[in-house]
């Protein structure tokens, strides 16, 4: 009798066990925002293969109609992304399934009369979707933002009175933070950003950018394109966002300034990125008395409070204006390709450039990581595969047709890639 008390509480303990781990094995399998499910662009796949063209490795390509660079995001079965008519007067949802390729939904969300101007390179559907079990939200800056029950495709919310005037388009993508969807809103008029209610989309808090920071810039200048990062700082998150005239560490659960680190006169794209509690983005541009325009690297120390500008700054490193995409940072490296098409591997504990490699193509593709490779994609849609490390070592030279803007997503061993018309899935078959 004790013989098979012990062994139906081995089975019990086994049954828990491998029902336990299913949990955590389809989180990962996931891909839920720009640039991951941490937005730091790496995946714990390890499968992910490293060679591929057109017709090599490709497990299935779908026609997405209308032209956008927002970037897929995965959840389950089901792969969500936005598109716009070229005009930028109807702007969807469209949902595929992963194992099949076959469009699930196709949702009209927002359709407009009249629309925002726009930059020649943007769209209007740049901004990617962010998803969790049973919902998906959509931003289309001032067109409009909404969230869709994944289930059923209906139309949970929608807000449509959040207007600001991009001149030049949108790409600030929306994050989840808790019960919380955060929207940056900042065009030539207004710069804000808003805590959404996911739930029901109603407003919890909003922030504006500080008036003494953005007052001495001209209009154009006061633009930005950046998706934020969370950290959390002695118990606290912070909602890291650099705007085109300071980076501000915000309290997420209130919008409240904790820091500034103040630099530039207009623009900024890149997002923020961490690794071992340091903060690094890219300022907005510096005009020197002479010679060109800049940007800079910075490693900023997130432990202050106030102007932290002449305080935290740990490193600073210029580089060309101009930066669309968002380094990767793995195991101390960062990885970069600036915009004069320059591959850069710099050191993040110290800011010093281990490697650099003129590259034939531009990148505004952000890099992503798995397996213990880097993926970097260009807009004439060759992806270099590097072998993550010190010295450069070029694994692949993979290339699809057409133009690729939108940052890949990396789930069931898999890479999810657009590019202008269509939506690939590469993988080992």
């Amino acid at each position: 009798m004790k013989k098979f008390r012990l062994l139906l509480q081995i089975l019990t303990l086994s049954v828990i066990f491998l029902f336990g781990q299913k949990p955590s094995i389809a989180q990962e399998s996931n891909w839920t925002h720009f640039r991951g499910n941490n937005l730091d662009g790496i995946s714990s796949e390890n499968q992910v293969p490293v060679v591929w063209k057109d017709t090599t490795n490709i497990i299935w390509k779908t026609e997405i109609r209308g032209k956008g660079w927002s970037s897929p995001v995965v959840y389950g079965d089901q792969i969500w992304l936005t598109t716009a008519t070229v005009n930028g007067k109807e702007m969807s949802a469209i949902c595929v399934d992963i194992n099949t390729g076959q469009i699930l939904f196709d949702i009209l969300l927002f359709k407009h009369d009249t629309i925002y101007k726009k930059h020649s390179i943007n769209t209007y559907a740049t901004p990617t979707p962010s998803i969790e079990k049973g919902f998906v939200y959509l931003n289309f800056g001032s067109s409009g933002t909404a969230c869709i029950n994944t289930d059923d495709g209906l139309v949970v919310w929608k807000r449509e009175d959040m207007v600001v005037e991009h001149v030049q388009g949108t790409g600030a993508s929306p994050i989840l933070y808790k019960d919380f969807l955060i929207v940056h809103y900042e065009g030539t008029d207004q710069q804000y950003i808003v805590a959404l209610n996911k739930k029901t989309g109603e407003t919890i808090w909003r922030t504006d950018r500080p008036k003494e920071c953005y007052d001495p810039l001209l209009p154009i200048g006061k633009k930005a394109y950046i998706t934020p990062i969370v950290i959390n700082i002695d118990g606290t998150d912070l909602l890291i966002s650099n705007g085109s005239a300071v980076c501000i560490a915000y309290e997420v659960e209130t919008g409240k300034e904790r820091w500034r680190v103040i630099q530039g006169e207009d623009s900024t794209i890149s997002m923020p990125f961490t690794e071992d509690g340091i903060v690094f983005f890219y300022t907005s541009f510096v005009t020197p008395p002479e010679g060109e325009k800049y940007v800079e690297l910075f490693a900023v120390d997130p432990k202050g409070a106030g102007d932290v500008t002449r305080t935290k700054i740990l490193w600073r490193i210029k580089s060309p204006i101009l930066q669309l995409l968002t380094p990767l940072i793995k195991d101390g490296l960062i990885y970069t390709v600036d915009s004069k098409n320059t591959l850069i591997v710099i050191e993040a504990k110290t800011g010093a450039t281990l490697y650099s490699q003129k590259l034939k193509n531009k990148y505004h593709s952000s890099p992503v990581f798995a397996g213990g490779y880097v993926y970097i994609t260009s807009i004439k849609g060759e992806t270099l595969v590097l072998k993550a490390g010190r010295t450069l070592e070029i694994i692949g030279e993979n290339i699809l047709p057409g133009e690729i803007y939108a940052t890949p997503a990396i789930a069931q061993n898999s890479i999810i890639i657009r590019n202008e018309s269509s939506l690939f899935r590469i993988g080992k078959k």
